[in-house]
């Protein structure tokens, strides 16, 4: 595994797992700066960047979070917040 360099798709997966960790850890200081740094991501980065954001990150986590029942709106920044009500409205539930 020399250099080996890691998909974007990897990196927003394995990013989710460092915040999610976070979240069990009860270290909810860090879980909101991973938090800040996924929303400057998505508002400053690339169309891609923004689309990894979204459906990786966000589903991830916020997954997580629901089947741990804990509140989303308490951590998520306003507009992953955002994303994250969009994803719940186009799923059909």
């Amino acid at each position: 595994m020399k250099n080996q360099v890691l998909s974007i798709y990897k990196q927003a997966e394995r990013f989710a797992e460092i915040t999610k960790k976070a979240i069990i850890a009860g270290n909810i200081a860090r879980a909101k700066k991973c938090l800040a740094h996924a929303e400057h991501l998505y508002i400053s980065g690339s169309n891609e960047t923004k689309s990894v954001i979204s459906n990786v990150y966000v589903f991830s986590v916020s997954s997580f979070m629901e089947l741990r029942h804990c509140s989303i709106s308490n951590l998520f920044p306003q507009n992953l917040k955002l994303e994250y009500n969009r994803q719940i409205n186009s799923s059909g539930v």
